[in-house]
């Protein structure tokens, strides 16, 4: 079976869907609407803009998401077997398996950016990468330190981001460096993204997405919150309330996906990052990525 897999932030590059404008009509008249819907001109931050002008939340959400879903629409034949998304991902992965319109996805991923940025500026958060330790040794780290410290992104074997206070992220890293970890590295984030500092905009993104119509899926999603394949859409919504929270178990759906049959992986949008991850994962995985437009 063949699985479609949607990059989340960090991804983003300057020059990043011009071809798609350029030679998709159908890509041409769904990024100017997006302009119309955020209320500002993406299209150009995405095209002409520079790196720094690119890392605005409110930007780099939507920007990664337009890429990824205008790119799925461009491709011949698109029937996706299963999909997952990292992180934001996940919005691009439901727009392409139909649980989702164009439209609402895009504005449920800038409500979402808009919400994660105020809560951010609530109180000072962030978050590290922690490289050559098993996720059993994080995980009690975390819990042992006397601050707000949890595991965030379950990367791949090896790799775990984690999020939480500053003086908490400090101790941990340290702590990990004596357990033997071969990097603890701070992030350049705004904050604890998939923490409970980011509880004020998962309350803010639940009113948004319990408004927003959710079909059936033509295929399951495999969900950031429990690596499982999820096609009702009540329980969609509760798992992508829940996800702003709750801690990306990536490793986990990777595995999932293979066992359920997943023998190859296809990134569609900007960078190769998730094609690395799921090697790291399973290096007999097929991975493949379509960044630009192929016609």
């Amino acid at each position: 079976m063949k699985a479609y897999v949607f990059p989340g932030q960090g991804a983003q590059y300057p020059g990043m869907g011009k071809d798609l404008y350029e030679n998709s009509a159908e890509a041409k008249i769904l990024f100017d609407k997006a302009n119309e819907i955020l209320g500002f001109d993406i299209t150009d931050i995405m095209f002409n803009g520079t790196v720094d002008d690119l890392k605005q939340t409110k930007v780099t959400q939507p920007a990664i998401f337009l890429h990824s879903v205008l790119l799925a629409k461009t491709i011949n034949g698109f029937a996706p077997a299963m999909v997952a998304g990292h992180s934001m991902g996940e919005f691009s992965a439901l727009v392409a398996n139909k649980t989702l319109t164009f439209e609402d996805g895009l504005k449920l991923v800038f409500k979402r950016a808009m919400a994660m940025q105020k809560a951010c500026k609530i109180e000072p958060s962030t978050m590290a990468a922690i490289v050559g330790l098993d996720d059993e040794t994080v995980e009690e780290v975390c819990a042992s330190i006397n601050e707000t410290v949890v595991p965030a992104n379950y990367n791949c074997p090896g790799q775990l981001v984690i999020s939480g206070s500053e003086a908490g992220i400090e101790k941990a890293c340290a702590l990990l460096t004596e357990k033997g970890a071969k990097r603890a590295l701070k992030l350049m984030v705004g904050g604890a993204f998939h923490s409970p500092f980011m509880e004020p905009a998962r309350e803010e993104l639940a009113e948004a997405i319990n408004t927003t119509t959710f079909s059936k899926p033509i295929c399951p999603v495999y969900q950031n919150v429990n690596a499982q394949p999820v096609s009702c859409p009540e329980e969609i919504k509760k798992n992508l309330i829940a996800q702003l929270t709750a801690p990306v178990k990536w490793t986990q759906t990777v595995k999932n996906m293979i066992a359920d049959g997943a023998v190859s992986f296809t990134e569609i949008g900007p960078g190769k990052v998730l094609q690395g991850l799921i090697k790291k994962v399973d290096k007999t995985a097929e991975t493949s990525g379509i960044e630009n437009f192929a016609g």
